[in-house]
């Protein structure tokens, strides 16, 4: 399909069915699936918590965040070359996101999802450390590289010869990683769930283990939080685009 031409002379929005307009539902349905799927998930761990409710109760709600929690993890993985997407097919982004790079970043991109479903559907075996140990890599130096990235285009005039003041996208590829870092945090603060639950399933419920679970799951509430209000800022910088040039 034809790039858009005038997206960098003109302020009028891309209609009809065409690549960019097609990079942008699937940035919208990505964002809706990512933050309404999390909610999800949050909302099933409030009956996990209630320890008033039969053992069989709680498990049915336990498997009920798993299965709904693999769509942010998702979601997650695809918003980068989703975005990057965007970017390619922008007039400001074409020199700095050729086809070549635009066709990698998807490669990797898909290679990572990867390992995030093994991990998540198959993490208990010893393949799965490992593949969880180089999701965490993946992970951790993504977010540097994304954050290293954010701050060279946000204190440079003109970074990577771009002039339409593209600091709403540093700040927006700057929340994304911080998105990135918050979801570890919550798989750390997350660890002792497991266990605790396992205790819970086969020994019946006792203070320690209500305890635990209670701990594991209303320590990462801050950084779940964090995502949303990440996420949030993340969509409106991308719509709105303050200051912003032209339009891109």
């Amino acid at each position: 399909m034809p790039l858009p031409m005038p997206l960098a002379t003109t302020m009028e929005p891309v209609h009809g069915l065409n690549a960019y307009s097609l990079a942008i539902l699937l940035h919208i349905v990505l964002f809706v699936y990512w933050l309404g799927s999390d909610i999800g998930v949050f909302y099933s761990s409030r009956f996990i918590l209630r320890s008033e409710l039969p053992t069989p109760a709680r498990s049915v709600a336990a498997k009920i965040m798993h299965a709904v929690d693999m769509a942010p993890r998702i979601c997650l993985v695809l918003f980068l070359p989703s975005g990057v997407t965007l970017m390619s097919l922008s007039p400001f982004g074409e020199d700095v996101f050729p086809g070549w790079l635009l066709a990698l970043t998807w490669v990797a991109a898909l290679c990572w999802l990867v390992l995030v479903v093994y991990d998540y559907t198959r993490g208990a075996t010893p393949l799965g450390t490992v593949v969880q140990k180089l999701d965490l890599i993946v992970r951790y130096g993504l977010a540097v590289v994304l954050l290293a990235g954010s701050g060279y285009v946000f204190f440079t005039a003109e970074p990577f010869g771009v002039t339409t003041n593209p600091k709403w996208l540093a700040a927006k590829v700057a929340a994304y990683a911080l998105c990135i870092l918050s979801g570890v945090m919550i798989r750390r603060q997350l660890s002792p769930f497991g266990p605790a639950f396992g205790k819970l399933v086969t020994e019946g419920s006792t203070p320690e283990v209500e305890h635990q679970i209670r701990h594991s799951v209303r320590s990462c509430l801050p950084y779940v939080y964090a995502i949303w209000f990440l996420v949030l800022v993340a969509a409106f910088l991308g719509v709105v685009k303050p200051g912003t040039t032209a339009f891109g």
